[in-house]
């Protein structure tokens, strides 16, 4: 056995002794997050932006808003893509390269929470129907890791989309044309908050940093909408979750949800 995981092991020993005095190595209670801080207008060239730390772990991201063709079949309605990557620097074990399985299910995540609460009226999105659209981009970099990723880049993605303007466009010999000057706030009908939360043996915590996600047995993250419903769900690592873990985990995702979603507001009130 090496140095490394010599460490890794005294670093779960001393998480399980703690945890089962009900407590956690940064002091935090076994439902408590981390400190959230939110700042908008992070990338000036961007049509909104948004860089959020959640503890020590760290995500700017962008949104894009340009014309685009409809899907097949959704010709009635925008799109709205979310991409997240991990830039080197963030944590000593992330490469360059192609993104990995976990980089794929981060992106699909925070794009379904978002996607399924219906955030973003895409049906206002319309430039020309079956013709053209207006697509949305979401892009985020992860610049500091240190656990939980899901909930950081979808408050950066959330932020973003909150503090957006979209361009208008019209019709011009069937090319869609910028109308200078006539930038409104990406249309938005509810605020989601993504809620992850891990499972070590039988403790279920909240917002796991990075020693916490090393030593999880489970983890699963849930999205609520403004009126406290949930409207996403993922479940991922080996272990499993019971009936009451879930109905608990659901409880928790509506509360802490509820307090996110107040500085999340304060974004949408202020942060253009």
């Amino acid at each position: 056995m090496g140095s490394h995981s010599v460490v890794d092991q005294l670093k779960k020993n001393r998480i399980l002794e703690l945890l089962e005095q009900g407590k956690r190595a940064d002091g935090r209670k076994l439902e408590e997050s981390r400190d959230v801080l939110i700042e908008t207008n992070a990338i000036p060239k961007a049509n909104g932006s948004a860089r959020v730390r959640l503890g020590d772990t760290e995500v700017v991201c962008g949104v894009k808003i340009q014309p685009d063709k409809p899907f097949p079949d959704m010709g009635d309605k925008g799109i709205f893509i979310c991409t997240a990557e991990l830039l080197p620097l963030s944590h000593p074990t992330v490469e360059t390269g192609p993104p990995g399985p976990d980089v794929i299910e981060l992106a699909r995540v925070v794009d379904r929470g978002i996607r399924e609460s219906h955030m973003v009226d895409l049906s206002k999105l319309v430039i020309k129907q079956d013709k053209s659209v207006v697509g949305v981009f979401a892009d985020n970099v992860v610049v500091d890791y240190d656990g939980n990723l899901f909930d950081a880049c979808s408050y950066a993605t959330t932020a973003a989309l909150l503090s957006s303007q979209t361009p208008k466009w019209s019709i011009v010999d069937d090319v869609p044309t910028l109308v200078e000057g006539n930038e409104s706030p990406v249309p938005i009908t509810t605020i989601p908050v993504s809620v992850t939360m891990g499972k070590i043996r039988e403790h279920i915590i909240v917002d796991p940093n990075g020693d916490e996600w090393d030593c999880m047995d489970a983890r699963i993250t849930i999205a609520t909408d403004s009126d406290g419903n949930i409207c996403a769900l993922q479940k991922g690592g080996y272990g499993g979750f019971t009936y009451e873990e879930i109905v608990k985990c659901g409880e928790i995702s509506v509360k802490m949800g509820s307090q996110i979603r107040e500085k999340l507001k304060a974004v949408q009130s202020g942060g253009r």
